[in-house]
């Protein structure tokens, strides 16, 4: 198969990889220095099985993930034109940000690759990956009713997506029942997990259990959150009562690690989505997961402020270990209400990843380039995910990471 993907985030790229295990894959990218990474062998983001899986199809050696083929081809580019002439199926998985004034994910660059294909390769299969409201898809093709289009939703992590991908906890393919038949027995070719269970549904459908699933994990993300907040309020063991619930097999033992916060590019826009979707709909429950959130953003605040300290230490901006993506990290919103509740705190940054980037300045704090100095300047430091870099300030440094886990 020839196979077209646009937008070479943590979803396109490792879709890409995987596919291009046993089909000619072409990432398009709007981006020449990503372009320009990838065809190095160079994983523009921060993924350990991505970037080993480009340098073994730049040097066809074997991988220490255990693998029956090597990939067949893989090469990124500018040039719509080379990339949609050729190919079988187009997947999209460019960036839908939600946006708040007209309760709606941002689709225009959906449509504005549509139309692209329409005028090169009108008779290629469309997968959209990227997550789209409910309805949306459907509302697609109705408009262009020659089209071949599938909704293929994703659920990966950020830092393991490939991973992910090779070991899928399901495969959910919405659309007319041959294609999406043949689309699925593609990533399941390429995937090492055996027995993938696929499931094909109608688009609209489709859809629902994407918005549906990460809003029931960022349910359970503020349930244990809240959970933790009523520990630390009364003095209890937080991590006591956690393992003590978590026994029940019902609930299971994952999954409940406090945060600061549900944040990231996914849970927040994907539960405001289902909330405005929700809209003309009885519930409770969905809007309480956003209210939720909010709240325990607004805890760890007062929690900080409340220590009446001078220098506060923000230990990474990112919402993850092992992630580069800053996007809507919860820890920048405690940042700003630090800052909106006292003037007098000095906020100090330590994020390697702007440091690397010549920043000097985020959010009207200053970044502090060496670790070192940053834990001498601070008097507390916050951190929402624990490291060994911390250890030796362990007696000033505040977190609700408990199981030292995402």
């Amino acid at each position: 198969m020839k196979i077209t993907i646009v937008g070479t985030g943590y979803v396109g790229l490792s879709n890409a990889l995987l596919l291009a295990k046993h089909n000619n894959v072409i990432a398009l990218d709007l981006i020449p220095s990503k372009v320009d990474m990838l065809n190095k062998a160079i994983s523009p983001i921060e993924d350990k099985e991505i970037q080993e899986h480009l340098l073994d199809h730049k040097n066809n050696s074997t991988l220490n993930i255990s693998r029956p083929h090597h990939q067949h081809g893989f090469t990124a580019t500018l040039d719509k034109e080379k990339a949609y002439k050729n190919a079988n199926f187009i997947i999209i998985a460019t960036p839908t940000d939600y946006d708040p004034e007209i309760d709606f994910f941002d689709t225009s660059s959906i449509e504005s690759v549509i139309k692209d294909i329409i005028k090169i390769k009108s008779d290629a299969c469309i997968v959209i990956k990227s997550t789209v409201p409910i309805g949306y898809t459907q509302s697609i093709k109705s408009k262009y009713k020659n089209l071949s289009i599938l909704f293929s939703p994703e659920f990966l992590r950020e830092g393991s997506a490939l991973y992910d991908n090779l070991y899928p906890s399901r495969i959910i393919i919405g659309g007319c029942p041959q294609k999406a038949k043949e689309f699925s027995e593609l990533l399941v070719e390429g995937a090492l997990k055996k027995d993938v269970q696929v499931a094909i549904m109608e688009y609209t459908e489709a859809e629902a259990v994407k918005l549906f699933s990460n809003t029931y994990l960022a349910m359970r993300i503020a349930y244990f959150n809240e959970l933790d907040t009523y520990a630390e309020k009364y003095s209890l063991s937080s991590k006591s009562i956690i393992e003590g619930v978590s026994l029940d097999p019902r609930i299971g033992a994952y999954y409940n690690n406090p945060s600061f916060g549900f944040g990231g590019y996914c849970l927040p826009k994907d539960t405001q989505q289902l909330k405005a979707n929700f809209k003309t709909t009885p519930n409770a429950l969905i809007n309480a997961i956003v209210e939720s959130n909010k709240i325990r953003k607004e805890h760890i605040a007062d929690s900080v402020v409340n220590k009446n300290l001078k220098v506060i230490g923000i230990y990474r901006l990112t919402m993850k270990t092992d992630s580069d993506n800053l996007r809507y990290s919860a820890v920048q919103e405690i940042i700003s209400l630090i800052k909106s509740k006292s003037k007098d705190i000095e906020v100090l940054i330590y994020e390697p990843i702007l440091t690397n980037s010549l920043e000097t300045d985020f959010l009207g704090c200053k970044i502090i380039s060496n670790l070192d100095v940053f834990k001498e300047k601070s008097e507390l430091i916050i951190s929402n995910r624990l490291t060994n870099e911390l250890q030796d300030v362990s007696n000033i440094t505040y977190t609700r990471d408990l199981f030292h886990n995402n």
